[in-house]
């Protein structure tokens, strides 16, 4: 069948999100013909280029979401007429009063929910991060389900996207002095959220620049018939405006639309305006939300990538009907070394525990001197007295010698299996102690790694005032944190983090000229030239730590998972979900109970190597690239089954061709769905008592050309 994928800010780029698992699919399913449509998000992603495509690819269309199309140009075109001028009026009105509305319904929803926990504000609007677990969304149908106000955002978003194709687009108009007044009459509607009421011009001009970059693809040229029009499925790798050109492409031919989500992009609207006015988090919430709630409600199939993604999918209004988790496929290959090396050093001793002790083959025979004994008091009741004492005689030196015989081989078998114990017990001391010797030399045995994306979301302060409590119990461990700073506030929090390790550990100074593997705590750079290769540097740990406050999908914990490594990590996002039962998981910004944990895996390394085993397993079941494509092939053929493309076929001037699509390709009635049952028992099972009920009587026509 022919895909039409569409990203943002990712594939076919070399940078980006979602860039390798698309391309894993992509490459996976090499019997289908994929079309790949991109929003980019920086003129940087442009210019480092593309990733190299296979040959399914057979179209790429790209577009930029970082910067607007000229004023004049093909898509930046002022409208024409009164006429257009008004019906974008309205239909932006309206599309502002369900924005404004429903930025209402969900302050009043989330203060309902009660206070965080975690000290976050009392509504989820303002401010709370979502993964606490006062704030988790529940299971129950989203605030932004209400029917009137889906409708009407949705009315108007398609109203708006009839009048870009027609028009040329509506760049110039959503960037006007008239959007803005839209606006400003919007909030000064009765019913709006309070926090809008008092908005100022600036805060009005921010909600207006940013809904203005959200509904840029209306204005391309994406959604003709060669285009999205001619695929059989639109798979959107994100929601928001990734997902638009798919809603748009349903909108004008049907195309069926699903939606993967690895993320939760409403929350991370909430966290990227955590620094903005109330009023604009307020509006751009509500907006963010009403857009995701559009998107389920006319998707086919939705995947979220982990429960945690799921109940947020829930929480904006999406019918637990379309859902369908399907985690991420990641290569396990590369791991496969590390397992390879930890199998050497410890499998000698895991056989040696389980053998059993070795019997020799040798049958045992029973105590002599029996047989004998028996055989010489049956001749003592039958023969005289010479014969009897000739007997016993013989009797006598038979049993001598099987009691020898018999002594002699208990103390054989005894000798071998005295031996076989010593030696067992002695490869296995040797098997532990090379063990031990291999943990020493890499520095395994007592060393915690932290392997991420450095910001302040990952708490690295509270990872590394556990650490401290660590080497109280522990002196030997060792901290190894290996990632890379998140732009310039990443950067700022890595100096600061790399200030409070010499101030916990005086011994580590910054001129400390130590190798890494001999300082307490040690900063590394992933990606550096020098930097250990990520299967190295899980392999030099005895355990894989994660210490986060706000976490999707734990990368990093899956990775050490396929490298048979135990796990301690806070109880966030998706975390508990990835690890199962395979790991130890801790509350968020305790470092006292995240310090206990590692304390008592580091004495433990018989329950690191059944932590690690199992966690190795569960990876391997359930976050390979193979399970995810074969999951994606086959929900590609459920939406197609259920929702099959009717195409006009025309010939080279545009024209209908006629008998182009052939009669048995449709079908009457709704084949798909499930049967009716019958309305009466058939004239066999009836009861023969009651006569069968008369067929009913079909009108006669009337009028011209009835029948005479």
């Amino acid at each position: 069948m022919r895909i039409g994928l569409l990203t943002e800010g990712g594939y076919p780029y070399v940078s980006g999100d979602a860039r390798l698992w698309c391309d894993r699919l992509v490459r996976g399913l090499a019997r289908h013909e994929f079309r790949v449509y991109a929003l980019s998000r920086s003129l940087r992603q442009e210019d480092e280029g593309w990733m190299p495509l296979p040959p399914q690819v057979t179209r790429v269309r790209t577009a930029p979401l970082w910067t607007a199309v000229d004023d004049g140009a093909a898509h930046g075109r002022d409208l024409h007429g009164r006429r257009a001028r008004r019906r974008f009026t309205e239909a932006y009105a309206d599309l502002a009063r369900a924005v404004c509305e429903g930025g209402a319904e969900e302050g009043r929803a989330s203060r309902s929910r009660g206070a965080c926990a975690n000290g976050c504000a009392e509504d989820g609007v303002n401010g709370c991060t979502g993964d606490c677990a006062s704030a988790r969304p529940s299971g129950r149908t989203g605030d932004y389900g209400d029917d009137r106000q889906a409708d009407r955002f949705g009315n108007a978003l398609y109203a708006l996207a009839d009048l870009a194709r027609e028009e040329g687009g509506l760049g110039s108009a959503l960037r006007s002095e008239g959007a803005l007044r839209v606006w400003e009459r919007a909030c000064r509607t009765p019913g709006t959220v309070r926090t809008a009421h008092g908005a100022r011009v600036g805060e009005l001009l921010a909600v207006a620049r940013h809904v203005e970059r959200a509904l840029r693809p209306l204005s391309l040229d994406w959604y003709e018939d060669a285009e999205l029009g001619a695929v059989d499925l639109c798979h959107a790798t994100a929601g928001g405006s990734a997902a638009l050109p798919a809603l748009l492409a349903r909108h004008f031919s049907g195309v069926p639309l699903l939606v993967t989500e690895y993320g939760v992009p409403l929350r991370t609207h909430y966290l990227a305006t955590a620094d903005a006015p109330p009023a604009v988090r307020a509006l751009l919430a509500s907006f963010h939300g009403r857009l995701a709630a559009e998107v389920y409600r006319r998707a086919a199939r939705i995947t979220p990538g982990n429960a945690h993604v799921r109940r947020w999918q829930e929480h904006c209004g999406a019918d637990r009907a379309k859902l369908r988790t399907v985690y991420p496929g990641m290569e396990a290959s590369r791991f496969a070394e590390v397992v390879a090396d930890a199998a050497e050093g410890a499998g000698s001793a895991e056989r040696a525990e389980r053998a059993e002790p070795a019997e020799t083959s040798a049958p045992r025979r029973s105590e002599p001197g029996g047989a004998a004994r028996r055989a010489a008091g049956a001749a003592a009741t039958t023969g005289g007295t010479a014969e009897r004492e000739a007997f016993e005689r013989d009797a006598f030196k038979r049993e001598t010698v099987e009691r020898e015989a018999f002594e002699r081989e208990a103390f054989e078998r005894e000798t071998a299996e005295r031996e076989a114990f010593e030696r067992e017990a002695f490869e296995r001391e040797a098997a532990e102690r090379e063990s031990a010797a291999h943990e020493s030399a890499s520095g395994a045995g007592d060393t915690l790694v932290w392997v991420g994306r450095v910001e302040p979301a990952k708490d690295l302060v509270s990872l590394l005032h556990a650490f401290a409590e660590v080497r109280a119990h522990v002196p030997t461990a060792r901290l190894r944190i290996v990632g890379t700073a998140a732009g310039a506030e990443g950067r700022a929090y890595l100096e600061h983090c790399e200030h409070l390790a010499a101030r916990l550990f005086p011994d580590d100074g910054h001129e400390d000229t130590r190798p890494c593997g001999d300082r307490p705590v040690s900063f590394e750079e992933a990606g550096a030239p020098d930097a250990p290769d990520l299967a190295a540097v899980y392999a030099a740990g005895a355990v894989v730590v994660l210490s986060s406050v706000v976490e999707g999908f734990p990368v990093s914990l899956v990775e050490a998972m396929f490298c048979g490594r135990a796990t301690v990590s806070t109880d966030v996002g998706a975390v508990v979900e990835v690890i199962g039962g395979t790991g130890l998981v801790v509350p968020p910004r305790e470092p006292a109970a995240l310090a206990r944990a590692c304390v008592a895996l580091l004495r433990d390394p018989a329950r690191r190597r059944r932590l690690g085993e199992a966690a190795r397993a569960r990876a391997l079941e359930l976050f390979t690239v193979e399970q995810n494509v074969m999951a994606f092939d086959g929900l590609y053929l459920d939406v197609v089954s259920h929702s099959p493309r009717r195409r006009v076929l025309v010939d080279d001037r545009g024209a209908p061709l006629p008998f182009g699509t052939p009669a048995e390709a449709r079908l009457p009635g709704n084949w798909t769905g499930p049967r009716r049952p019958l309305r009466r028992a058939p004239l066999w099972a009836s009861d023969t008592t009651t006569p069968p009920a008369a067929p009913a009587q079909r009108p006669e026509p009337v009028g011209e050309g009835a029948a005479r």
